[in-house]
């Protein structure tokens, strides 16, 4: 048995948010009916690199059943209206306002029904302020500050996945299992809301107390820590970069004892305690880059090992594709074809349904069976 099985979510959803966080659910188990607009889902749209379906869609879809529903017809404000009365959990992520408009806002709900759990996803918030701005990833990366302590010095960068859909998703995922153990205990549902900004800004409080406390944002450090060294990218004789990780003075010891023999380093007063080599960066890369001239990668490697000092490879996404750590999950798309991505982040006992039930659904591949089973009933 699965932790959410027999729990019905319903969602008018789209882009990445919303649907990240009913996926989670319908991968618990529950059932999820994804309510589209006509057309479907822009996101269907994005691309076509999962075998002629959207990457993003059907990362994020499998699992779920597909009904289009117009809110100005009346039969679909209806059923919508059904669904919801019987639904353990509605999830929106509309424009601001446009769910309230349409009547199934979700303090009326609510109101309506009251074991429902409500959860709104939106780009700022419903504050008066913001409300006309749109909310898409990279705008808010942008908006939040994100963007500006990313990159290289002379560079801004965006960081290259849509980490603030994603965070949306996953806050919106987590509340709404608070509020299921919340109604257990009372009977009664909530509302739980989230924003793209809202989990940008959480992500951003280091930068913003240094801000507002400390000596000033952190800088753009490129492939270096800002507020750590050494914890950085440093480059060996055969051309490749290794991410190498101290976190205390005993690792420091040993990085220069045992990978780069140099054990006086580790008391020079240039370098003797983590301020002091954050100031002096730059002279202490330049030291430690002439050792790293006389390794490759595999020897360098070999040492931060056997002195069990933390260190990646900076890979590619072919890199990736053949990681030993890459755990995968097969999905068959709307088109019948099997794509094979990364499975979901969490594991646990009763994870890994295999492919049974976990389609990417063809837009509205479901709404004339739904129609009939909540109308009809």
């Amino acid at each position: 048995m699965l932790p959410l099985e027999g729990l019905l979510v319903v969602s008018v959803e789209q882009a990445v948010a919303a649907p990240l966080c009913t996926a989670r659910l319908a991968d618990a188990g529950a059932r999820v009916i994804k309510i589209e607009r006509e057309g479907g889902d822009f996101a269907r749209k994005y691309d076509t690199a999962a075998k002629g379906d959207s990457s993003y869609f059907a990362w994020i879809n499998h699992g779920k059943e597909s009904v289009v529903l117009d809110f100005k017809k009346k039969d679909d404000q209806t059923l919508l209206d059904v669904l919801i009365s019987e639904a353990d959990v509605f999830v929106q992520n509309l424009a601001p306002g446009a769910a309230e408009r349409a009547g199934f806002g979700s303090e009326v709900m609510r109101n309506r029904h009251p074991k429902l759990i409500t959860c709104d996803i939106s780009g700022y918030g419903d504050g008066p302020d913001m409300q006309g701005m749109k909310a898409y990833d990279f705008l808010v990366q942008a908006e939040s500050g994100l963007v500006s302590v990313s990159g290289g010095p002379n560079e801004l960068g965006r960081i290259g996945v849509s980490v603030c859909d994603i965070g949306a998703g996953m806050a919106a995922h987590a509340a709404i299992l608070e509020a299921l153990l919340l109604r257990g205990k009372t009977g009664r549902g909530s509302g739980v809301k989230t924003s793209l900004f809202d989990v940008a800004a959480e992500w951003m409080t280091v930068p913003l107390m240094h801000f507002e406390y400390g000596n000033g944002a952190p800088t753009r450090q490129g492939l270096r820590h800002p507020s750590i060294a050494p914890y950085g990218a440093y480059r060996t004789s055969d051309g490749i970069d290794t991410v190498i990780s101290i976190q205390n003075e005993r690792e420091w010891q040993r990085l220069c004892e045992q990978v780069l023999g140099r054990p006086e380093m580790a008391s020079d007063p240039r370098f003797h305690s983590n301020n002091i080599r954050v100031a002096n960066r730059a002279v202490m890369d330049e030291e430690i880059g002439v050792v790293l001239a006389t390794m490759t990668s595999a020897q360098l490697r070999q040492r931060l090992l056997d002195a069990s000092i933390a260190f990646g490879g900076l890979n590619s996404v072919a890199d990736l594709s053949k990681h030993r750590a890459l755990r995968r999950r097969s999905v068959r798309n709307s088109l019948g074809q099997f794509v094979h991505m990364p499975a979901a982040a969490a594991a646990a006992s009763w994870s890994g349904k295999g492919t049974e039930g976990c389609d990417v659904p063809s837009t509205g591949d479901s709404t004339d069976a739904v129609r009939n089973e909540f109308l009809n009933h």
